[in-house]
């Protein structure tokens, strides 16, 4: 087993090379190079730079025992690719490293915090999992485990919690301690956010149980990631099994937004409002980091475990990365936008003003595939409010991508029944909005995905696209009349 870090750097080292040249990856958005990703790890600010780790499996692509892939970035765009930082290669995470936080500690190296698994075999022939918690500190390249081993495990869980269900750590400073939110099953079966507390980092103790599910919203809460935003606290995490609940959270794997009041005394957060965090159909497993310059920046694994097994089979790699996000507490809701370092990467400015559509309608110099564009949607009239607006992205003969606004519900859908998918997926995703004057649409288009902020950031949809890169064309369309601001940059990285 100590081979298995050497063996996968090998791997890496043999077949990631020149893949820059093979024009099969985003332009922009982060992926492994070869084999699978899923949950973003260790999102974390090292000596003044950008360090991002995932679950990943170089070997194939689709989920195998996981390690820790590598990257780090000055700009949060343009990303390195650095080697395997952690294999399962220890007694304690023989069968896998799962997900978790990273922190600078004072003496300048960098400590993960992961969940080990340990796979064993029951009498009747069931395997269970059991999860532990685990850190190793380097340099930001090569990291070491610790000889203690795993720091956290089933007798540090308050009654009546999993050994099996207690995973992804996220640390953090704060008030002269280290902090760690891990999720767990409680003895209802649901999930829970569990919160640890530590002087140095390395020794670690229960310290309250942050927030419950009381099987209102899914079972088992992956993911937890604890912050403070905008005077309030937020608590992001990603629900399994979730019930449908209207247009506000899907079925299945979703995401999970509380915003509200952290009693310090308690060590408990009290809730004011509860979302989603992402409306699209690929979204999944959030960290969030916080800037030098004081913003907190969100990253996701930009997939979904029901879609998992749709890919293209030429690709050498299978998931990537959402852009990294600003978020804000505006009017009690979570507010997502694009970083502002995406800017840093437009070119080929074009731009119209109070364009009339009332019929299916191509804009000269507005089309491409790596692309932001802001589109401002008005009634045509003020007494004579249009019945649909369309936006038809990714688009040729036979394909394209849907987005259309129908202000008689103050919904948005998203359509990808044509967007080059190889298996019959859910492909159609109906979200609400808010009932404005105007509708913004900004529009971010990589080679593999579409991500979707409405006025503003008060929604954001995620999407991934296997359509062919030469289905380019956009056009917009309306059952009615609308006026349309666009605003169009291409994107070069």
């Amino acid at each position: 087993m100590k081979n298995t870090l050497q063996k996968a750097r090998a791997f890496e080292n043999k077949y990631l090379p020149g893949l820059s040249e093979q024009n099969t990856h985003p332009s922009f958005h982060l992926t492994a190079g070869v084999g699978w990703i899923n949950d973003p790890n260790g999102f974390s600010l090292y000596q003044g730079e950008y360090h991002l780790f995932y679950q990943y499996y170089p070997y194939d692509t689709k989920w195998g025992p996981m390690h820790w892939g590598h990257a780090k970035s000055r700009d949060l765009i343009h990303w390195e690719r650095l080697p395997c930082a952690l294999a399962p290669d220890m007694p304690y995470d023989k069968d896998g490293c799962f997900s978790g936080g990273a922190i600078e500690l004072p003496d300048g190296r960098h400590l993960l915090m992961y969940t080990g698994v340990r796979n064993v075999r029951r009498s009747n022939g069931l395997v269970d999992g059991y999860q532990t918690q685990c850190i190793a500190i380097g340099d930001g390249v090569d990291y070491q485990k610790l000889e203690a081993n795993p720091v956290l495990d089933g007798k540090d869980l308050p009654e009546g919690g999993s050994e099996i269900d207690f995973r992804d750590p996220k640390i953090w400073f704060e008030r002269g301690k280290y902090w760690a939110v891990v999720g767990n099953r409680p003895a209802d079966g649901s999930g829970s956010i569990l919160l640890f507390e530590s002087e140095d980092a390395l020794h670690w103790k229960f310290s309250s149980i942050v927030a419950s599910c009381h099987n209102q919203f899914g079972k088992m809460w992956e993911c937890p990631d604890l912050f403070p935003l905008d005077g309030k606290h937020v608590l992001l995490t990603s629900p399994q099994d979730m019930s449908s609940m209207g247009l506000e959270f899907h079925p299945g794997n979703s995401t999970l937004c509380i915003i509200g009041d952290f009693d310090w005394e308690r060590k408990h957060l009290l809730r004011d409002n509860i979302q989603a965090i992402d409306y699209g159909t690929d979204f999944y497993a959030t960290q969030t980091l916080e800037t030098e310059d004081g913003r907190r920046v969100m990253i996701a694994w930009m997939q979904s475990w029901e879609s998992s097994g749709s890919k293209v089979k030429e690709l050498p790699f299978f998931g990537q990365m959402t852009l990294p996000r600003e978020l804000r507490v505006r009017d009690g809701r979570l507010i997502q936008n694009p970083v502002r370092e995406l800017e840093q990467y437009r070119s080929v400015k074009v731009k119209y003003q109070n364009v009339m559509i009332s019929q299916e309608t191509n804009l000269q110099g507005v089309s491409g595939r790596f692309l932001d564009m802001t589109v401002t949607v008005r009634p045509g009239s003020k007494n004579n409010m249009y019945r649909y607006f369309r936006i038809n992205l990714a688009k040729d003969g036979e394909r394209a991508t849907v987005i259309r606004h129908k202000p008689e519900n103050n919904t948005i859908r998203v359509d990808r029944s044509r967007s080059g998918f190889p298996h019959d997926i859910v492909n159609s995703r109906d979200f609400p909005v808010s009932a404005y004057d105007e509708l913004k649409l900004r529009i971010i288009l990589d080679r593999y995905s579409l991500e979707l902020f409405v006025n503003d950031g008060e929604q954001a949809a995620s999407f991934v696209l296997y359509t062919p890169v030469s289905a380019d064309s956009i056009s917009f369309s309306c059952d009615g009349a609308a006026i349309i601001d666009v605003e169009k940059y291409d994107l070069m990285v």
